[in-house]
């Protein structure tokens, strides 16, 4: 991994290194940041990686699930205990590497369609008639796997 201003290229990736007394290091910028700085990071499509200063293992993932989760219980959450239930259900299931890639087209989906252009000529019963869609074809997904709702 390169250390990269974020000024540079979008393909290189900036280093975040998180020390045992859990602080985080930003190499780009030689400075500590927090959690709330990295969620900056992902709602400005910075590509970065989180290492361990020790070991170099790659911490990325475990970080963004700390985001995701201080969000979660920040009063609004997006993942109701059925769909989180349902997500728990597919680890070790043989169609756990499928659902990865089904979750992730459907969120790029949505962010395609956050478009400036997009947002400007959707309306909001527009935006509700594209979840509710969303919501039954990914009823019907899980259904074929036996999960109800």
């Amino acid at each position: 991994m390169q250390k990269t201003s974020s000024k540079d290229s979008k393909t290189s990736q900036r280093v975040i290194k998180k020390y045992p007394n859990r602080r985080l290091y930003d190499t780009d910028t030689s400075t500590y940041i927090t959690l709330a700085e990295i969620k900056q990071l992902v709602m400005d499509s910075e590509s970065f990686a989180v290492v361990d200063a020790k070991s170099g293992e790659d911490l990325t993932r475990s970080i963004l699930l700390q985001i995701i989760l201080e969000e979660e219980a920040s009063g609004s959450p997006m993942f109701t205990a059925p769909v989180l239930s349902n997500i728990i259900r597919f680890y070790g299931h043989a169609m756990q590497g499928m659902m990865g890639g089904y979750l992730e087209k459907n969120m790029q989906a949505l962010m395609d369609m956050q478009a400036p252009m997009v947002q400007g000529v959707m309306g909001n019963n527009m935006f509700q008639q594209m979840q509710e869609h969303m919501q039954k074809q990914t009823e019907q997904f899980l259904g074929t796997f036996g999960i109800k709702r």
